[in-house]
């Protein structure tokens, strides 16, 4: 999930009534489901370097306790700081469970991910594979609605009673917090019920006279009912809309068809790169092929998931999110590698119109 939603989701947790317990609930809470995407540095390191360790250790169960280790530091820098400025809160924080609160702030995020098609590694690196639900978008607008109503229209209330003359409530908003919840909680019931239908409607007709080998279907961020589908056949992948309220799937009409390319010394030695390893370990759906020819025998490989490929991107040909590039010499040595946009030495190398 992207950041907000994290976020928002610790504070409705600490003021759904974890932070009756103790002081700063509230606050650590909101940082620990926050905490693991910490790994964001990596990225400082290079494309590569940062989609390597995207979603890494500090989304394992055995990084948790880490990661949790480090928001209640920075939780206690905070407290002792405001301490130093006469503005501490009035009941002494219970640490020992403000770091049971981190573990559980970071667990909670490990699970948020998981519900979207990206995917975790909560088992590595015993287990490095990679699991995802596949029912939640990135960014769910009704969750956020719900998570934003919960935490500032009590605030709002507060502000307009305050003008009255009523006196401040201690802990205001844990009605709408506990709701909030609820409704991320119903979200995900409702999500996963469709997906289920939209998987079965897949699986149930074939596809160029074809039976399917696996079947999986996406989310958008408005519509339960709509899902972008995506089969695997022996000899392709179909990609195409299907609604799961009626199972109304048309692959005559709706689907694009991408044939599986054949493998080439030019796209072995590039799946031997580092992108490429990487790249492959973590894809579900990997299409790689040669995406351009540059001048001078340079060759251009594209890593794409077709999970990320919308249907507009296939018909134009567009690197779908999340593409990867490698670009190789006349040897087939590996010469430039990132993810996105095609590295700048292939573009260098591409031919005058």
């Amino acid at each position: 999930m992207e950041p907000v939603t994290h976020l928002l989701t610790g504070a409705c947790l600490g003021r759904a009534g974890l932070n009756r317990k103790t002081a700063l609930a509230t606050l650590t809470l909101t940082l620990a489901t926050e905490a693991p995407d910490i790994d964001f540095v990596a990225y400082f390191g290079g494309s590569v370097t940062g989609f390597a360790h995207h979603r890494g250790f500090t989304h394992t169960l055995l990084g948790v306790p880490f990661v949790a280790g480090l928001t209640l530091a920075a939780v206690y820098g905070i407290y002792r700081l405001t301490k130093n400025r006469g503005r501490a809160a009035q009941q002494l924080p219970n640490w020992k469970l403000l770091y049971a609160y981190a573990v559980f702030g970071g667990l909670m995020h490990i699970f948020q991910d998981f519900t979207n098609n990206y995917g975790v590694r909560p088992f590595a690196p015993f287990n490095p594979k990679w699991y995802s639900w596949d029912i939640v978008f990135i960014l769910d607008p009704f969750m956020l609605f719900a998570l934003f109503l919960a935490l500032f229209v009590p605030g709002l209330i507060g502000l307009v009673t305050s003008e009255i003359g009523e006196a401040k409530k201690p802990f205001r908003g844990r009605a709408g917090a506990i709701a909030a919840l609820v409704c991320l909680a119903l979200a995900i019931f409702v999500r996963h019920i469709e997906h289920r239908r939209a998987v079965n409607a897949l699986e149930s007709i074939t596809y160029q006279g074809a039976d399917p080998v696996r079947a999986s279907a996406y989310p958008g961020p408005w519509n339960p009912f709509a899902w972008r589908g995506l089969v695997e056949t022996q000899a392709s992948f179909q990609v195409l809309p299907v609604d799961a309220l009626s199972g109304d799937v048309d692959p005559q009409k709706q689907a694009v068809t991408i044939y599986k390319p054949e493998e080439t010394p030019v796209t072995l030695a590039a799946k031997e790169s580092r992108l490429g390893r990487v790249y492959l370990d973590w894809a579900q759906y990997p299409l790689v092929e040669e995406a351009a020819r540059p001048e001078a025998n340079f060759h251009l490989v594209r890593f794409q998931d077709l999970r990320f490929a919308t249907l507009t991107d296939l018909r134009g040909r567009i690197a779908s999110v999340l593409a990867g590039h490698v670009l190789l010499d006349p040897q087939l040595h590996v010469v430039e590698e990132s993810m996105g946009a095609a590295p700048r030495q292939a573009k260098a190398h591409q031919p005058l119109p």
